[in-house]
Protein backbone atom coordinates (compact mmCIF):
# COMPACT_ATOMS: atom_id res chain seq x y z
CA UNK A 1 0.00 0.00 0.00
CA UNK A 2 1.08 3.54 0.77
CA UNK A 3 4.41 4.03 2.34
CA UNK A 4 3.36 6.85 4.74
CA UNK A 5 -0.36 6.42 5.46
CA UNK A 6 -0.14 8.28 8.75
CA UNK A 7 -0.06 11.62 6.81
CA UNK A 8 -3.34 10.76 5.11
CA UNK A 9 -4.88 9.74 8.44
CA UNK A 10 -3.86 13.07 10.01
CA UNK A 11 -5.30 15.00 7.03
CA UNK A 12 -8.58 13.07 7.28
CA UNK A 13 -8.74 13.73 11.03
CA UNK A 14 -8.19 17.47 10.50
CA UNK A 15 -10.90 17.57 7.81
CA UNK A 16 -13.37 15.66 9.99
CA UNK A 17 -12.59 17.98 12.91
CA UNK A 18 -13.14 21.04 10.65
CA UNK A 19 -16.51 19.72 9.44
CA UNK A 20 -17.67 18.98 13.00
CA UNK A 21 -16.54 22.46 14.14
CA UNK A 22 -18.39 24.06 11.18
CA UNK A 23 -21.62 22.16 11.90
CA UNK A 24 -21.44 23.01 15.62
CA UNK A 25 -20.72 26.69 14.95
CA UNK A 26 -23.50 26.87 12.36
CA UNK A 27 -25.98 25.33 14.78
CA UNK A 28 -24.98 27.87 17.44
CA UNK A 29 -25.05 30.94 15.19
CA UNK A 30 -27.80 30.43 12.60
CA UNK A 31 -31.31 31.16 13.99
CA UNK A 32 -33.78 28.27 14.15
CA UNK A 33 -36.23 30.03 11.81
CA UNK A 34 -33.64 30.47 9.06
CA UNK A 35 -34.68 28.69 5.89
CA UNK A 36 -38.35 28.36 6.80
CA UNK A 37 -39.32 30.68 3.91
CA UNK A 38 -36.38 30.10 1.61
CA UNK A 39 -33.09 31.83 2.30
CA UNK A 40 -34.55 34.11 4.97
CA UNK A 41 -35.02 34.25 8.73
CA UNK A 42 -38.77 33.74 9.25
CA UNK A 43 -38.89 35.58 12.61
CA UNK A 44 -37.58 38.75 10.93
CA UNK A 45 -41.02 39.44 9.46
CA UNK A 46 -42.65 39.66 12.89
CA UNK A 47 -39.75 41.65 14.34
CA UNK A 48 -39.93 44.22 11.57
CA UNK A 49 -43.72 44.44 11.85
CA UNK A 50 -43.40 45.10 15.60
CA UNK A 51 -41.20 48.17 15.08
CA UNK A 52 -42.92 51.53 15.45
CA UNK A 53 -43.95 53.18 12.20
CA UNK A 54 -41.55 56.01 11.34
CA UNK A 55 -42.71 57.10 7.88
CA UNK A 56 -46.16 58.50 7.21
CA UNK A 57 -46.12 58.20 3.43
CA UNK A 58 -46.57 60.99 0.92
CA UNK A 59 -50.33 60.43 0.69
CA UNK A 60 -50.73 61.44 4.35
CA UNK A 61 -48.52 64.52 3.86
CA UNK A 62 -50.43 65.57 0.76
CA UNK A 63 -53.75 65.22 2.58
CA UNK A 64 -52.88 68.21 4.80
CA UNK A 65 -50.36 70.12 2.73
CA UNK A 66 -52.42 70.65 -0.43
CA UNK A 67 -50.62 73.94 -1.14
CA UNK A 68 -47.34 72.04 -1.41
CA UNK A 69 -48.95 69.50 -3.75
CA UNK A 70 -50.03 72.36 -6.01
CA UNK A 71 -46.45 73.71 -6.01
CA UNK A 72 -44.94 70.29 -6.69
CA UNK A 73 -47.27 69.76 -9.66
CA UNK A 74 -45.65 72.75 -11.33
CA UNK A 75 -42.11 71.36 -11.01
CA UNK A 76 -40.03 68.25 -11.41
CA UNK A 77 -40.07 67.31 -7.73
CA UNK A 78 -43.59 65.89 -8.10
CA UNK A 79 -42.03 62.40 -8.21
CA UNK A 80 -39.97 62.93 -5.03
CA UNK A 81 -41.73 61.61 -1.90
CA UNK A 82 -42.00 64.18 0.91
CA UNK A 83 -40.01 62.15 3.41
CA UNK A 84 -37.05 61.83 1.03
CA UNK A 85 -36.18 65.42 1.98
CA UNK A 86 -38.10 66.01 5.20
CA UNK A 87 -37.27 62.69 6.88
CA UNK A 88 -39.64 60.33 8.66
CA UNK A 89 -42.75 62.24 9.70
CA UNK A 90 -45.09 59.69 11.33
CA UNK A 91 -44.81 61.45 14.71
CA UNK A 92 -45.70 64.78 13.07
CA UNK A 93 -48.76 63.27 11.40
CA UNK A 94 -49.89 61.76 14.71
CA UNK A 95 -49.68 65.14 16.49
CA UNK A 96 -49.19 67.96 13.96
CA UNK A 97 -50.03 70.75 16.42
CA UNK A 98 -47.23 69.87 18.82
CA UNK A 99 -44.56 68.11 16.78
CA UNK A 100 -43.19 70.42 14.10
CA UNK A 101 -40.61 69.22 11.58
CA UNK A 102 -37.29 71.05 11.88
CA UNK A 103 -36.29 73.71 9.33
CA UNK A 104 -34.23 72.01 6.65
CA UNK A 105 -30.73 73.06 5.69
CA UNK A 106 -31.36 73.09 1.95
CA UNK A 107 -27.64 73.32 1.19
CA UNK A 108 -27.28 69.85 2.70
CA UNK A 109 -30.61 68.30 1.65
CA UNK A 110 -30.48 69.41 -1.99
CA UNK A 111 -26.87 68.37 -2.46
CA UNK A 112 -27.77 64.78 -1.54
CA UNK A 113 -29.32 64.42 -4.98
CA UNK A 114 -27.95 67.31 -6.99
CA UNK A 115 -24.22 67.40 -6.16
CA UNK A 116 -22.33 66.74 -9.40
CA UNK A 117 -21.36 63.12 -9.76
CA UNK A 118 -20.18 61.34 -12.90
CA UNK A 119 -22.29 58.29 -12.01
CA UNK A 120 -25.54 60.23 -12.47
CA UNK A 121 -27.27 60.54 -15.84
CA UNK A 122 -26.16 63.61 -17.81
CA UNK A 123 -29.77 64.87 -18.06
CA UNK A 124 -30.16 64.92 -14.26
CA UNK A 125 -29.72 68.44 -12.83
CA UNK A 126 -26.29 68.48 -11.16
CA UNK A 127 -24.24 71.30 -9.69
CA UNK A 128 -20.97 71.76 -7.89
CA UNK A 129 -22.54 73.44 -4.89
CA UNK A 130 -19.38 75.26 -3.84
CA UNK A 131 -19.27 77.03 -7.22
CA UNK A 132 -22.99 77.25 -7.92
CA UNK A 133 -24.39 78.51 -4.62
CA UNK A 134 -21.44 80.66 -3.51
CA UNK A 135 -22.32 80.04 0.12
CA UNK A 136 -26.05 80.71 -0.18
CA UNK A 137 -28.69 78.18 0.81
CA UNK A 138 -30.48 76.62 -2.16
CA UNK A 139 -33.86 78.04 -1.14
CA UNK A 140 -32.46 81.55 -1.52
CA UNK A 141 -32.99 81.25 -5.29
CA UNK A 142 -34.98 78.02 -5.67
CA UNK A 143 -38.35 77.14 -4.20
CA UNK A 144 -37.67 73.51 -3.13
CA UNK A 145 -41.07 72.14 -4.16
CA UNK A 146 -40.81 73.88 -7.56
CA UNK A 147 -37.06 74.37 -8.09
CA UNK A 148 -37.12 76.33 -11.34
CA UNK A 149 -35.34 79.62 -10.63
CA UNK A 150 -37.65 82.54 -10.04
CA UNK A 151 -36.21 85.82 -11.27
CA UNK A 152 -37.43 87.93 -8.34
CA UNK A 153 -35.79 85.55 -5.81
CA UNK A 154 -32.49 85.74 -7.71
CA UNK A 155 -32.54 89.53 -7.67
CA UNK A 156 -33.38 89.55 -3.93
CA UNK A 157 -30.50 87.14 -3.22
CA UNK A 158 -28.04 89.28 -5.18
CA UNK A 159 -29.17 92.39 -3.34
CA UNK A 160 -28.83 90.77 0.09
CA UNK A 161 -25.37 89.30 -0.57
CA UNK A 162 -22.51 91.60 0.51
CA UNK A 163 -20.20 92.84 -2.22
CA UNK A 164 -16.86 91.02 -2.46
CA UNK A 165 -13.72 93.08 -2.96
CA UNK A 166 -11.38 91.93 -5.68
CA UNK A 167 -7.59 91.77 -5.38
CA UNK A 168 -7.29 95.24 -6.95
CA UNK A 169 -9.41 96.78 -4.20
CA UNK A 170 -12.51 97.48 -6.33
CA UNK A 171 -15.89 95.86 -5.87
CA UNK A 172 -16.63 92.78 -7.83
Amino acid sequence: MFKDTEHLIRLAAVLILAVVAFVALRAAVVPKSFGQYGHYRANAIGEIAARPVAHAGHEVCEGCHTDVVDQKKLGRHIVVPCEACHGAQAKHTDDPATIKPPKLDTAVVCSRCHEANSAKPKAFPQVVTADHAQGLACDTCHQPHRPKIEENKTEEAAASKPAVKSATGGKK
